[in-house]
């Protein structure tokens, strides 16, 4: 088990730097590759279906591994999770830049998705080791704000290199990145020794409705959260006619804000409490879920930059709120398993919004080829789409509004 009197305090910039450059990564690895998607296609011959794999592989794989990626952790040490994770990850991006045919760089995807789950899993389980209680909120708010730099990174980064290097350089790109995060783990976190689980933990010892509330509440803000990235673009181009790149200068809006709400999130969490943040969170979200119904149809894309103005602080405080109530009263050879559950319940929302949501958004434009409607219809999808993700973020009001006690029964061993 870990010894957190050990440690450096969380606000040292080398331990947060150790814990921030694993994070960073696992979110650039999800961003980077969509942009290449197009590139790809065309580099293997293959159709658009057929090319998506790569970015369905990483997420997939993310998602499965969170299962057991928590008691891996705990069982055999969070340091040592953590740098075999970083290896895995590297190993992998090398693998997706030489890959010869898309089964392979598929293939490659899934590992790396499958390292990505253990780096965004303990660097939450590390941080909050290293958190005193008073500011395990701002803690968990540096995490956010790495991961919406990550994020946004991708794209912008993916878009610089392909040109000038080919779709290959997006993942060459991450090899320096891991050894850097390799190294600054090695040489700053000190060794963990084996935790004393020698089994998984059962569901029932973990999961109280405190637990399974907070999940809850993860994976349904995370379903929206995608539904902007996923009915956004169409929008933007169909609805309103914005060209390709007017589109991502609009779409980067959300993680640009993101980028500076995350680590004030984190504060206000702490200053609030975390049931008050959270509702005041899930109240930003669901206004700009209904401003993102209306707002564009009066102002335009005036409109669209203010609703995701008004969402994605309102979503970086749940994130904040919703992980720091999760982790802060958890005995310590239980966090990797809580963690790995909360990584768990926001890549279930990210596909559930990647395909339920983009499915409601086909059906309110009521045609198949969503590409060929005309913008009307577009929009009447956009209003439907989100005039449902708003009434998901009321389920998730209605599940908050009662005060939940304690997490700390849902690490303790029976």
């Amino acid at each position: 088990m870990m010894n957190s009197e050990s440690l450096e305090p969380a606000g040292c910039w080398r331990t947060t730097l150790a814990l921030a450059l694993p994070m960073l990564l696992a979110s650039l690895g999800t961003s980077i590759a969509n942009i290449a998607l197009p590139t790809l296609a065309d580099a293997f011959a293959v159709t658009f279906s057929q090319v998506q794999w790569v970015a369905i592989a990483y997420l997939a794989a993310m998602t499965v591994s969170t299962v057991v990626v928590g008691w891996l952790a705990d069982k055999y040490g969070h340091k040592r999770m953590l740098i075999i994770s970083l290896s895995l990850f590297a190993v992998a991006a090398l693998l997706s830049a030489v890959a010869p045919i898309l089964a392979a760089l598929v293939a490659a995807r899934a590992v790396q998705g499958a390292g990505a789950a253990f780096l965004m899993t303990l660097s939450m389980t590390l941080m909050r080791e290293l958190a005193s209680g008073k500011s395990i909120g701002r803690a968990m708010g540096i995490l956010v704000t790495v991961s919406a730099v990550g994020t946004a990174m991708g794209p912008s980064l993916g878009g610089v290199l392909i040109p000038l290097v080919g779709w290959r350089g997006i993942f060459l790109i991450q090899l320096p990145l891991a050894t850097l995060a390799l190294v600054v783990a090695v040489a700053v976190l000190p060794r963990v020794g084996q935790s004393a689980v020698s089994s998984p933990a059962r569901l029932g010892r973990i999961l109280n409705k405190a637990l399974a509330r907070t999940l809850a509440i993860n994976l349904l803000v995370a379903a929206v959260m995608m539904t902007t990235l996923v009915v956004g673009p169409f929008y933007l181009s169909l609805g309103l006619g914005l060209q390709a790149a007017a589109v991502g200068l609009v779409m980067s809006v959300g993680p640009l804000v993101a980028i500076f709400s995350g680590a004030p999130s984190g504060r206000l969490v702490d200053s609030w409490g975390t049931q008050r943040a959270l509702m005041i969170g899930l109240g930003m979200v669901a206004t700009g879920a209904l401003s993102l119904a209306s707002l564009p149809h009066f102002f335009g894309v005036g409109g669209y930059v203010l609703a995701l103005i008004v969402l994605t602080p309102g979503y970086q405080l749940v994130q904040a709120a919703n992980t720091t109530a999760a982790l802060r009263d958890v005995v310590k050879d239980r966090r990797g398993t809580v963690s790995g559950l909360i990584v768990l319940s926001r890549n279930i929302g990210l596909i559930g919004g990647a395909s339920a949501m983009g499915a409601v958004f086909a059906f309110g434009v009521g045609a198949e080829d969503v590409a060929s409607a005309n913008a009307a219809a577009i929009a009447r999808g956009m209003q439907l789409t989100f005039l449902i993700a708003a009434g998901l973020i009321g389920a998730s009001l209605w599940v908050a509004r009662t005060r939940w006690p304690t997490v700390q029964a849902a690490g303790r061993a029976h």
